[in-house]
């Protein structure tokens, strides 16, 4: 698995939470049916099936940096949508498009400026962005304890110059980098969303600890799951905070 991939059928199979999430942002969207829409960090494909569903008369664009989910989503919706490898802070579509949803992946994203540039540039001129992501204090504690557990042996000398993956934001910090990407009616709010967690090792590996097993030999991987997972307390209750966002990009 390549540093910016992810394991997408394990992933489909755990990512309940995220999909309860991405079900919730829907229920804000008011859509004709008719609309070009971004499903921007789309996954394994669960959610961009859902705007496929909202828009029948329209186009989708499903767009995910990790190869194997967009592999996943092309094999699970076919010629339906137009599903994309792309890093977001880069992104490029065919055509602007009138709505970008995306759910659970801006703080994967270091760069929020270049991230929120290039999401006004490809969004016509009236477009929507709706979005949700990990915000400030998500996952705290579960962060630590891992952390704890890349600086002992035998894990410590393979996380020398590992950085954190993660950009979990403040609901100030975004509007100001919305607005300064150019976006209007900017509207943003952090949500504290503890989740009980129901196949804790599957959802751990696969979700929360994806780039810490990067830098770990093949062997080394399991052994750093169940080191961290030794340390939780189960059933695991993980204390998520989401950033909700919502703008527009001014028709002039």
């Amino acid at each position: 698995m390549s540093a910016r991939d992810w394991d997408a059928s394990t992933y489909d199979r755990v990512s309940g939470p995220q999909q309860r999430w991405a079900a919730e942002q829907l229920d804000r969207l008011e859509l004709a049916g008719d609309e070009a829409v971004l499903d921007a960090g789309c996954g394994s494909g669960r959610i961009t099936a859902e705007l496929l569903r909202r828009v029948p008369r329209g186009t989708v664009y499903a767009v995910d940096a990790a190869p194997s989910m967009v592999a996943h989503t092309r094999e699970a919706l076919g010629d339906k949508v137009v599903a994309l490898c792309q890093d977001l802070a880069e992104l490029a579509l065919p055509e602007p498009v009138d709505v970008i949803f995306s759910n659970a992946t801006f703080h994967w994203i270091s760069d929020h400026d270049a991230l929120f540039a290039h999401l006004h540039r490809n969004l016509r001129p009236g477009g929507r962005l709706v979005a949700q992501c990990g915000g400030k204090g998500n996952i705290d504690s579960f962060r630590t304890l891992a952390d704890e557990v890349a600086a002992q042996a035998p894990f410590a000398e393979h996380f020398v110059g590992w950085e954190s993956p993660w950009n979990y934001a403040t609901a100030e910090q975004t509007a100001q980098r919305l607005e300064r990407a150019g976006f209007a009616e900017v509207t943003t709010w952090l949500q504290e969303r503890p989740t009980e967690i129901e196949d804790a090792r599957s959802f751990i590996a696969t979700v929360c600890l994806v780039r810490h097993l990067d830098p770990l030999p093949e062997d080394m991987r399991e052994p750093f799951v169940d080191a961290v997972l030794a340390r939780l307390h189960l059933p695991l209750v993980l204390d998520y905070v989401r950033l909700n966002m919502t703008a527009r990009r001014p028709v002039r």
